[in-house]
């Protein structure tokens, strides 16, 4: 990856987007689009259809005709896996372009983009291929004459809508999934957060699957992603964004036809750092990465750092240290380590929190930056002494504030991690192994990590609790979202 690739990237026209429908992009049926606005200066970069719902039902017909034709859906695990790769190999080769694009989209730095955007949901997509031919059904321990077969099937069509932190990272872990186990899938990216997906999906027909298998759908929640949820057509349903719409979503499966809903929340993850931590200087720099990459626009964002008293002046020091080093600046200069906030009403959104809930307890940033610029770039920021019942401490804010509280018992710094709604993901750090284990035990988050944040891989899920969602996305246990459990009781 070199600048001068990069800024060539930048300056690549972006012709006006359609949905993927059957095979084939196509405006929206009323010819209505949307403005792409780019975050890092502001101006427009595309348009995309707004889809409506007709556009919905046509969209799920087609799915579901790709679905009963059996061209995917009835395609030999194997055969099924060699597309995937191949998809995999044409994003992996696409990686740096893919990465770019989706910048210019949503304002995540570069560096971290290429990684967590593209090379990640090439390396979903490979793996999900190279898993599915290697999952096996059972056979149940019954009397002598009788054969009980547990199978998985296919749901059938599936609906995906992510967000517009990680399109590419996250459509990946429902798309990859889904389509491995024969499914069909009509996805919804966020209104902000399209382009990137919408090439993903064209390299999946290059790669080729079956014209209808994917289809991709732009558009406003309210308006695609309900007329989605209400389809009785949709037999499984995969979200991920923020607790309003989720609750929104269940209430659609319950008007229609009582589809099963798969939620990811979001998060308000507590970061806890014990005295005897291994390494105070590695645990520091890692709270800082935890929380201002992306901007703070990370689910499992290490929001609330949680410090043992006794040290909470030298890792403070440290912590204000190592955050006055990052460079916050145009997302796709290589030497900027935080990108943009996503949109001027995210952005209003952090800056309103500080006003109202934390007056005088910010001690480092706070401020918008870079104006002359045009785009929406915010200073990381730390907040000191955070009571436990305030809105910073309390809900996700899906920016770059880290909120800062002390403790003095592990008693304590659990009754902390624990006094919040959400339970997704926490961070402990000690030298003590007994310590650790306690931690994750008592810790009500579907992960947790120890003398590292959120370091894992596909080979573990990622798991919600309390109002964080549930089902898994990663793993093999993804695949459980997608298919359906069916006995065969045979008398011999």
């Amino acid at each position: 990856m070199d600048q001068k690739t990069i800024d060539t990237l930048r300056l690549k026209k972006i012709s006006p987007q359609g949905n993927l429908i059957d095979g084939k992009f196509s405006p929206s049926i009323s010819g209505e689009f949307i403005e792409v606005i780019s975050p890092i200066d502001g101006k427009k970069l595309t348009s995309i259809p707004r889809s409506r719902n007709e556009d919905v039902d046509q969209a799920i017909k087609s799915a579901k005709v790709a679905f009963d034709d059996g061209s995917w859906s009835l395609r030999a695990p194997l055969d099924r896996k060699k597309v995937l790769i191949k998809w995999a190999n044409l994003v992996e080769k696409e990686a740096l372009e893919l990465a770019v694009l989706g910048v210019r989209d949503n304002g995540t730095e570069i560096n971290m983009a290429l990684k967590a955007e593209s090379l990640s949901a090439a390396n979903t997509l490979r793996y999900y291929g190279e898993a599915i031919d290697k999952v096996y059904g059972e056979v149940a321990p019954t009397a002598d004459g009788i054969l009980g077969l547990i199978k998985r099937e296919p749901v059938g069509v599936v609906g995906a809508i992510v967000p517009w932190n990680f399109p590419l990272m996250i459509g990946a872990w429902k798309i990859a999934p889904a389509l491995a186990a024969g499914n069909s899938v009509v996805l919804k990216p966020a209104e902000t957060a399209s382009l990137s997906l919408l090439r993903l999906a064209q390299l999946g027909l290059e790669a080729g699957l079956p014209p209808g298998v994917l289809q991709v759908l732009t558009g406003y929640g309210a308006e695609v992603g309900e007329a989605i949820a209400l389809s009785n057509q949709i037999d499984v349903l995969s979200f991920t964004g923020s607790g309003a719409t989720g609750r929104k979503l269940m209430e659609y499966s319950a008007r229609s036809n009582l589809k099963r809903v798969y939620l990811e929340l979001g998060g308000k993850s507590p970061n806890i750092v014990f005295s005897d931590a291994p390494n105070l200087e590695l645990a520091a720099r890692t709270a800082v990465n935890a929380m201002f990459r992306n901007s703070g626009q990370v689910c499992v964002a290490g929001s609330r750092l949680l410090v043992e008293s006794s040290i909470s002046k030298i890792f403070l020091d440290m912590l204000c240290k190592f955050t006055k080093e990052l460079k916050v600046g145009d997302p796709l200069t290589i030497k900027n380590d935080i990108g943009a906030v996503h949109s001027e009403v995210q952005l209003k959104k952090n800056l309103n929190i500080l006003k109202n809930d934390i007056e005088g307890k910010v001690i480092l940033g706070g401020e918008r930056i870079n104006i002359g610029d045009g785009g929406f770039y915010m200073s990381p920021t730390i907040v000191n002494n955070v009571d436990t019942n305030s809105e910073i401490f309390q809900n996700e804010i899906f920016g770059p504030i880290l909120s800062v509280s002390t403790f003095k018992s592990d008693k304590e710094a659990i009754s902390m991690a624990n006094n919040t709604s959400y339970g997704l993901a926490a961070g402990v750090w000690t030298s003590s192994l007994s310590r650790a284990h306690r931690m994750a035990e008592k810790i009500k988050a579907g992960m947790v990590t120890v003398n590292t944040y959120a370091g894992t891989d596909l080979t573990v899920p990622m798991p919600g609790m309390k109002e964080s969602g549930n089902g898994s996305d990663k793993s093999l246990h993804a695949l459980n979202k997608y298919t359906n459990l069916k006995t065969q009781w045979i008398m011999l």
